[in-house]
């Protein structure tokens, strides 16, 4: 088949693990359920064009077998339900048309809201699982995994998502090495389609204001950025589309995610205390950051490596900090670029920062510090630091070793982003914090409850000791809620069972 042909043809190591891991999803899937009992909800944009295509050489290879990949498939027997919309673009249901002419595809097309389509067509159809283009990042991605049952209160049906570990750049790696048709809104500059009120050309693929012209949406160099196109209206202008600042979807209240690693084995040891770590959490949230999570590995490249392998692709920014610097156990910029499959290689402009400091000992080929992973590193320079930090797509290595110097680089990093939206600063988290006597059997069930009361919060309970009080946290980005909450949990009890703590 030519797009099993082309991806064991290409040199792009990268690429043929996501396909591979991909194809083995769909051939799961189809071992799982019959051909009548899956469908493929496609909607035209690049993801779903991508899993058209992985689908197509995934039921080829669950036919014939990988020994027999450079047959043909003639016809595509899995059903595809396409949302037909009036706010689509035009050229997106075109490309939807062609592309089921092109390969035969049996298209249901629906003209409702998509849980309501779903609703309908699984009554009239045995279908008991759908192949989705989610990708992480996505907003409807959260807490899905590959097979992921559908969420209370939808039909049931297993949601199955054979790209949610893909990349923008994965995307456009496979689309181009297989030379996929696409739809023509990407090579004007479109980067994430949305409906025709909230999506316009991105503004980082800008070729000239005066001319209105774009790059194509593969030119991106930095994809986290693929939504900077979604765009909000401005009450004052009657309904006119704006793109948010630098593209970015800059809502106050909004939250975006980071996770931190520290690399040492003196923390794995016992032999040290991380406090760097916390300090990190602490600063992240006071500018609207949710910590996800926080790791310690070892000195270790494959270590370093696989942990910032899962972190850059589940979380908005990475932070990273130990074992920097030149000596045999400092593997961090290593396992980053492994993590990348990119080389380390000699900088020049990073020499010559560490010559100031150890003299003519720095050279190139002989200290490891001046080695950076290749083609992705960006030096974040600021007069009060003797050496700039480092930055490798959204992976941030601090080599602070104490909080003094982490808070130094911090406040550095804020400056930097105030001038170049390295982070995007958000409305701080704020929290409050009740206790009680109560015991945790008398207030479990309370809490579980008044967790789905309030989704946007984050509560908690902890002791300072087994037999103390119980402390209650509600963290989130609007006093008015978190008071709310508070309230709603003290009329469920007694009047004075909580007090809240100053």
């Amino acid at each position: 088949m030519e797009i099993d042909e082309a991806i064991r043809g290409c040199e792009d190591r990268r690429l043929q693990t996501k396909y591979n891991n991909a194809t083995y999803v769909i051939q799961r899937a189809l071992s799982l359920y019959s051909i009548e009992e899956v469908a493929f909800s496609f909607n035209g944009g690049k993801d779903s064009t991508v899993l058209l295509h992985l689908l197509r050489a995934g039921y080829f290879l669950h036919k014939t077998g990988q020994n027999s990949a450079n047959g043909d498939v003639k016809d595509f027997p899995i059903r595809t339900i396409y949302f037909e919309s009036p706010c689509a673009f035009p050229e997106i249901n075109s490309f939807t048309y062609d592309i089921a002419a092109t390969y035969g595809l049996q298209i249901d097309t629906i003209r409702l809201d998509f849980k309501s389509g779903l609703e309908t067509l699984l009554k009239d159809k045995p279908i008991r699982a759908i192949f989705l283009g989610v990708r992480i990042g996505d907003p409807t991605a959260v807490g899905q995994e590959q097979f992921s049952p559908s969420s209370p209160g939808w039909p049931p049906f297993m949601r199955v998502n054979p790209i949610l570990d893909w990349s923008y750049r994965d995307i456009w790696a496979f689309l181009l090495t297989c030379e996929m048709k696409y739809c023509s809104l990407y090579d004007q500059g479109y980067t994430s389609i949305g409906s025709i009120y909230d999506t316009v050309p991105n503004s980082l693929l800008s070729i000239s204001n005066k001319t209105n012209k774009f790059k194509p949406a593969y030119l991106l160099a930095d994809g986290r950025l693929e939504r900077a196109g979604r765009v909000k209206r401005k009450s004052s202008s009657g309904g006119q589309l704006t793109a948010d600042s630098n593209g970015l979807d800059l809502h106050k209240n909004s939250t975006l995610t980071a996770s931190i690693i520290a690399v040492g084995d003196e923390i794995l040891f016992g032999i040290v205390e991380d406090q760097l770590g916390p300090y990190l959490c602490r600063k992240l949230h006071s500018v609207g950051w949710s910590v996800l999570q926080h790791s310690v590995v070892h000195n270790n490249i494959d270590s370093v490596a696989e942990e910032v392998e899962r972190q850059k692709s589940r979380t908005d920014m990475v932070f990273i900090y130990g074992g920097v610097g030149p000596l045999h156990s400092d593997v961090t910029l290593a396992g980053i670029a492994k993590a990348f499959d990119v080389r380390l290689a000699p900088d020049e402009e990073f020499e010559e920062y560490l010559r100031k400091i150890i003299g003519d000992q720095c050279i190139g080929d002989r200290n490891e510090m001046a080695q950076l992973p290749e083609g992705i590193t960006e030096l974040l320079h600021h007069d009060s630091l003797t050496v700039p930090l480092m930055k490798c797509q959204n992976v941030i290595i601090l080599s602070a070793t104490d909080i003094s110097e982490m808070e130094k680089q911090w406040d550095c990093l804020i400056e930097l982003t105030k001038s170049s939206d390295l982070l995007t600063l958000l409305e701080p988290f704020i929290s409050k914090h009740v206790t009680t006597n109560l015991s945790d059997v008398e207030i479990a069930q309370p809490l579980s409850k008044l967790c789905l009361e309030f989704p946007d919060l984050c509560i908690g309970c902890y002791r300072k000791a087994r037999y103390g009080s119980v402390i209650i946290s509600f963290k989130g980005k609007d006093p008015a809620r978190l008071e709310s909450a508070i309230e709603a949990l003290q009329k469920k009890f007694t009047s004075g069972a909580f007090v809240e703590m100053k």
